[in-house]
């Protein structure tokens, strides 16, 4: 079976059991853990050979051999079983539940993942049809799974625009469904790059590094590393089910990716005995950070600032509030400035993310030596908002929407540049005298303010307007929420 028909098969068969209830995210993981243990069966035969730590009992030889309401009983065994284990197999199959209730289905999914060798499958066909699936998870808004994703095309000017390098490693504190991970191995990959022996184990086993606290998210994460070729089925994970904010581990990376979950307050979700997610409202209290908030991004940045190595880069998507937002935000942003080497920000248009009423950025920075000198010498910003109209649907950004923005930033040698129109210079010193060091910062004009011909279509204007009443929304909590303390 080709690529083509293959993806249909499956798509084809979500769309079966959507009728039965079954959403995009529940099929993602009883596809997760179907598939991992087909891998696995593959593995342990000729010529891999190799010891999967399966227990007989619990692997696909005992699933596939059933039918009817024995599969159903041994199925939800082996969900079990392995949700104890240790490693990446426990991590898979942590809380596993069976969410298909018609043992007839459940039977036709096994037949169809049995009929196909997915350890000989080329790894963009099982990744394209992962992520396929991922971003039509996150387009249907009742599961909300939106939020842990990224534009692919953002993605990947973030990565052009770092340009990471072979034997280095990559982090990314809310890795989500693993977007930038896998942005950053197909730049590392690319058919211009030619790894030797050394430099593929190294991007295979140790370059990645994670954290995501939602167990579906981290489980589908690892799937989605693992059908890229991204670490081994009996390695251990190296995205951690773990709160990133809660303590500076310690470990120092070369470059972070991120996009940091938005919302105003931080949070930690524990697992009860029924094991439902309770979430508790946390101000941490780092010694590492430069001042105690409850803002969940500032957190986060000051998280990322600890985490690089002091030759380290980072890219990291931060919603407006982070760049004029007074008290603790003027004092980050101040340090920051300081201390790191804040080069770039790209104003990102509306209408890109999942999450309606956000207005966010890429902020770009290298970490430097604490050795007392100011390091920012000015910062560069790209206006790639005014006079842009974006929508999920009918107008996606796409990567060619970004290119001028990766012109101007000049990956090969970011210290030549030249201001355009869209691209302006702001030095040190005029950044640090505005009012709160606000690095919200606009120049340009918005045309549809002086010619009704240029407004945007009225659907692309009818999702703006919901944007900016979302957007005016949230602010109005946050300032209910500071007023209530």
């Amino acid at each position: 079976m080709n690529a083509s028909s293959l993806i249909q098969k499956v798509w084809n068969f979500c769309h079966t059991l959507k009728d039965d209830g079954v959403g995009y995210g529940d099929y993602l993981e009883q596809l997760t853990y179907l598939l991992f243990l087909k891998m696995a069966h593959e593995y342990a035969q000729e010529p891999y050979n190799r010891n999967t730590s399966i227990p007989s009992e619990c692997n696909w030889e005992a699933l596939r051999s059933q039918v009817g309401e024995p599969l159903e009983a041994q199925y939800l065994k082996t969900l079990h079983r392995l949700g104890t284990e240790s490693g990446k197999l426990g991590a898979i199959f942590f809380k596993a539940q069976n969410k298909i209730q018609d043992p007839a289905k459940l039977s036709r999914l096994v037949q169809m993942i049995d009929a196909e060798s997915w350890v000989g499958m080329d790894s963009d066909i099982k990744g394209d049809l992962y992520e396929g699936l991922l971003q039509k998870n996150a387009e249907d808004t009742k599961s909300g799974a939106g939020q842990y994703f990224t534009p692919r095309a953002l993605i990947e000017a973030m990565v052009e625009c770092i340009n990471p390098q072979p034997m280095k490693t990559i982090a990314d504190p809310a890795c989500g469904t693993g977007g930038f991970f896998l942005g950053a191995y197909n730049w590392l990959t690319r058919p211009s790059v030619n790894l030797d022996k050394k430099q593929k184990q190294f991007l295979r086993d140790k370059t990645f590094f994670g954290n995501e606290i939602v167990a579906s998210t981290r489980r589908m994460c690892l799937m989605n590393l693992f059908l890229h070729n991204i670490g081994e089925l009996d390695s251990e994970p190296t995205v951690e089910r773990a709160d990133a904010l809660i303590a500076d581990t310690g470990k120092r990376y070369d470059y972070v990716l991120a996009n940091p979950p938005f919302g105003k307050k931080s949070s930690m979700t524990f697992t009860n005995e029924e094991g439902e997610e309770d979430k508790d409202a946390l101000i941490y209290e780092r010694q590492d950070f430069w001042t105690t908030t409850s803002n969940k991004q500032l957190n986060f940045l000051q998280h990322i600032i600890t985490m690089l190595k002091e030759t380290g880069q980072a890219a990291v998507v931060l919603p407006d509030n982070v760049l004029f937002e007074g008290g603790a935000g003027e004092k980050i942003r101040r340090k920051m400035l300081e201390t790191c080497d804040v080069h770039t920000v790209l104003r990102l248009p509306t209408g890109i993310f999942y999450a309606q009423g956000v207005k966010a950025n890429v902020v770009f920075f290298d970490a430097k030596p604490k050795d007392g000198k100011i390091h920012t010498q000015g910062v560069w910003f790209y206006d790639l908002r005014t006079n842009k109209h974006f929508t999920l649907k009918t107008r996606p950004l796409k990567r060619e929407d970004l290119q001028d923005f990766i012109d101007c930033y000049n990956p090969s040698n970011r210290h030549q540049r030249t201001e355009t129109e869209c691209f302006k210079y702001f030095g040190y010193d005029e950044l640090v005298n505005r009012d709160k060091a606000n690095l919200d910062i606009f120049w340009l004009k918005d045309d549809s303010l002086d010619n009704l011909d240029d407004l945007p279509p009225p659907d692309v204007l009818q999702q703006e307007i919901i944007e900016h009443l979302e957007a005016a929304l949230m602010a109005f909590r946050d300032v209910a929420i500071g007023l209530a303390k």
